[in-house]
């Protein structure tokens, strides 16, 4: 068997996907995005159409090798997100070849179904109350929330009283027993992060999320002496390489690597089994489209530290397009008191409607994150 084409779609409200076509009729499709980045990626995938076509898509391992390690500059949002989506695809193959799903293809399930979690409150969160009980009522037994708006190196007391009076809210109005995400998203610098999160302590997170950018990793240390809750991050972080002096540290309770950034399907099960090796969870990121989440529900089954995974059904980012569009079968996604079945069809386990896929990509997307700005004209963290 070989790969004959690929072929790449942008669809809304901020995805790319993309097939892979054989010379067998076996077709395999891939999740290269990073946000608001859309057509570098797609280039970047382009670019590495050369050393994939009129090869065997069976030797999954051999291409990840020569497309991270054949060009002298690795790693990186742009060249990781295409390989993982490049990889995606053909482990989606190699699957519907064995007629098997991936996970069996890696030690099988350890696991029937998996744990996932709602996005409540927007980028500027509100309501969140409110809309916490809404997802509560749904089913789900977490969810997750923006800790802040945007703070400063040193800012004022009155934003930290606000954002601890909304999740004292968003505890209030689902009890103690579901599991709230605070995710801080980077925006928070270390000296103000420290006082968040002795600040949070009484209302129990069930993660803090990126409490500081990863650029900044070595601040977790001295965070982590201020809270006994739970350390989250690794969304931004990319391979195992990238992983690997974090977990040896020893500072994070969960690892959240992307599956459309950290360089696919095995490179993130591998970085899940070293975070096992050093007792520490893994929660997949995943606030993208169905392909990328069916490959993330392939790692969690075979995974068993894999406790609970993002899905972005109803985010704030899905304007004008959701989760279940583009699936013939949007069943397979469908949450049972707050977990996932697992996925049991052949490769990625979803089946793609191309005919909705073509029909999207004509309209496109120019997705962009906005650019906030502090009181004083600097430019903040999104």
């Amino acid at each position: 068997m070989k790969i004959t084409k690929l072929e790449l779609f942008k669809v809304p409200p901020r995805w790319l996907f993309l097939k892979i076509e054989t010379d067998e009729g076996i077709t395999g499709w891939g999740e290269p995005v990073v946000e608001g980045k859309a057509d570098t990626v797609a280039a970047a995938v382009m670019e590495m159409s050369d050393q994939i076509i009129g090869k065997d898509p069976m030797r999954i391992e051999d291409m990840f090798q020569v497309l991270y390690r054949g060009g002298f500059y690795r790693g990186g949002p742009i060249l990781s997100s295409a390989i993982s989506g490049i990889e995606q695809a053909l482990w989606d193959i190699k699957g519907k070849f064995y007629n098997a799903p991936v996970y069996d293809l890696l030690g099988g399930a350890c696991r029937d179904r998996t744990r996932v979690y709602s996005w409540i409150g927007g980028d500027r969160p509100s309501d969140v109350g409110e809309s916490a009980k809404q997802q509560v009522k749904a089913g789900f037994t977490a969810v997750k929330m923006n800790a802040t708006e945007e703070l400063h190196y040193i800012d004022s007391i009155r934003k930290v009283d606000e954002a601890i009076a909304r999740i004292a809210a968003v505890r209030e109005a689902i009890g103690k027993d579901i599991g709230i995400g605070i995710d801080f998203h980077g925006r928070v610098h270390k000296s103000m992060a420290k006082i968040i999160v002795k600040e949070l302590e009484p209302y129990r997170p069930m993660f803090i999320e990126e409490p500081v950018l990863p650029e900044n990793n070595e601040a977790l240390k001295e965070i982590a002496r201020y809270t006994s809750c739970p350390i989250a991050t690794g969304e931004r972080m990319y391979t195992r390489w990238g992983f690997k002096e974090l977990l040896a540290q020893g500072i994070v309770d969960i690892i959240q690597p992307d599956l459309s950034h950290a360089g696919g399907i095995l490179e993130t099960r591998k970085i899940a089994a070293m975070a096992e090796a050093y007792d520490i969870a893994i929660a997949p990121h995943c606030p993208l489209g169905p392909i990328a989440l069916a490959a993330c529900l392939q790692l969690d089954t075979c995974s068993p530290n894999a406790f609970i995974q993002e899905q972005s059904l109803g985010i704030h980012y899905n304007q004008g397009s959701d989760l279940l569009d583009y699936l013939k079968d949007p069943s397979v996604f469908q949450y049972e008191a707050g977990f996932v079945k697992n996925l049991t069809a052949p490769g990625l386990g979803i089946e793609i409607n191309e005919e909705k896929v073509r029909e999207m990509a004509a309209i496109g997307h120019n997705w962009k994150n906005p650019i906030w700005r502090q009181e004083d004209g600097t430019v903040a963290e999104w």
